[in-house]
């Protein structure tokens, strides 16, 4: 990356064309300031990524639950009354998922990358950003996510004046539906909580204990001696569950719980669920099975699942190694980095979890990046907002050992007896009305 162009720039800089990314250029744009976006797909790719488009959804297809009864519900809300180009997406690519968002992968990024390459006021550069210079005088906006190239990471942490923070993530396998057994499935949601939006694929207690049996004996991903192995709890491999003890599974990603097997007519003992990736359902994600097995394990030990005998996979789970700022005392809650107020930082980088909470990091680096190119104050989100919630927990400086986060109602600051959902996201409405008015 060359030092000079950010130098003769009279705009808003970005490094990534992640969720994160793109939502920070929508909203400057939406304030007619140029925005260049540097993004190294498709001349470099890292070891998850496979689309040269924009927002690549690496994980799940799953944006979580969008009812305004959870957390994640309030957190869509905020982002939707400040024009989420996400959430955007992925309501129109959606597919159905029982309660949650889902969506059909690349058509949602085909979208926002149209969305982007059409917009007049954004430019992208397809090239490496490895340095950040020392003499920002323009908003950067840093979204270069949890799988940042060696050299900018090595940048950023010189920047920053600390060492990032990192745990490994992993992938759950994706499959063709013509590849099932059709005689050991069955369509059906939870509860029948909608039409039959999951293929539920049923196993008895010898199958599950032959399955977790193989499971743990199977060879896995090995780790160079000098990593310091650490999981997201919310994404632990299955493997790793499953050494936990022997019904690990069968009360978490296996747990049968609102299914009746209509074959029987009981519920199973353990179910493995699959959820869609596409309109066409032709390509299904088996939820919650993200593994760190070599691939040949994964062909042999999914196939003693009755349903996957002839299983064809589209994808296979993989592991990797997500990065993230040890943020507390590094940044302020408008995002800003404390030691250049014009270099920003956004998107799972900073420290949240999910896909909305990054895209979310993002809304809040654009409006507030495109203020302080116009020589306007920063927002604040408040603490009744969700948005504000995330970027507290980010920011405090407190915070001795930070560890990655989704929304929840926990982080709410709201007093115990009057905190129930319902005033919560009427707090929320309220604050964000003003803070939408306020930036107009």
């Amino acid at each position: 990356m060359n030092k000079h162009k950010l130098k003769l720039f009279n705009g808003v800089s970005i490094i990534g064309a992640g969720l994160a990314g793109c939502e920070a250029a929508i909203q400057i744009s939406k304030k007619n300031i140029p925005v260049r976006i540097y993004e190294m797909k498709p001349i470099k790719f890292t070891e998850a990524h496979k689309s040269p488009n924009f927002s690549e959804l690496v994980c799940s297809n799953s944006l979580k639950s969008d009812s305004l009864e959870k957390a994640a519900g309030i957190l869509k809300n905020e982002m939707l009354s400040l024009g989420s180009i996400v959430l955007e997406a992925a309501l129109k690519h959606r597919v159905s998922a029982g309660g949650a968002l889902a969506v059909d992968r690349e058509e949602f990024s085909q979208y926002i990358t149209n969305k982007i390459k059409n917009n007049k006021f954004i430019e992208v550069i397809n090239e490496e950003f490895t340095t950040i210079p020392s003499d920002v005088d323009k908003p950067l906006i840093i979204s270069s996510g949890p799988l940042t190239s060696t050299n900018l990471s090595k940048s950023i942490e010189e920047f920053i004046g600390v060492k990032s923070l990192a745990f490994y993530d992993s992938i759950s396998p994706i499959v063709l539906y013509d590849s099932l057994d059709k005689n050991h499935f069955f369509r059906a949601s939870r509860y029948n909580a909608s039409e039959g939006d999951y293929i539920n694929c049923p196993l008895n207690k010898e199958e599950y204990k032959n399955f977790i049996s193989e499971l743990i004996k199977s060879e896995k991903t090995e780790f160079h001696s000098f990593e310091k192995i650490k999981y997201f709890e919310s994404c632990l491999p299955i493997e790793i569950m499953a050494a936990r003890g022997e019904d690990t599974l069968r009360f978490g990603p296996m747990k049968p719980v609102g299914l009746t097997d209509p074959n029987s007519g009981k519920r199973p003992y353990a179910v493995i669920q699959l959820r869609k990736e596409n309109q066409n359902e032709s390509m299904w994600n088996i939820v919650g099975f993200q593994t760190k097995m070599k691939i040949n394990e994964q062909k042999r030990v999914f196939k003693l699942i009755p349903a996957f005998k002839n299983i064809e996979f589209l994808r296979f789970g993989s592991i990797h190694r997500n990065t993230y700022l040890n943020s507390p005392g590094k940044l302020e809650n408008t995002l800003q980095s404390k030691k250049n107020k014009n270099i920003f930082f956004s998107g799972q980088l900073t420290g949240v979890e999910g896909y909305t909470e990054s895209s979310a990091m993002g809304i809040v680096a654009g409006i507030n990046a495109a203020r302080v190119f116009k020589n306007l104050k920063p927002v604040q989100f408040p603490l009744t907002t969700a948005i504000g919630t995330l970027l507290d927990y980010i920011s405090r400086e407190d915070k001795k050992d930070l560890q990655p986060m989704n929304i929840n109602l926990g982080l709410f600051n709201v007093e115990k007896p009057k905190k129930n959902i319902a005033s919560i996201l009427n707090s929320s409405k309220i604050d964000i009305s003003n803070i939408i008015q306020t930036i107009k």
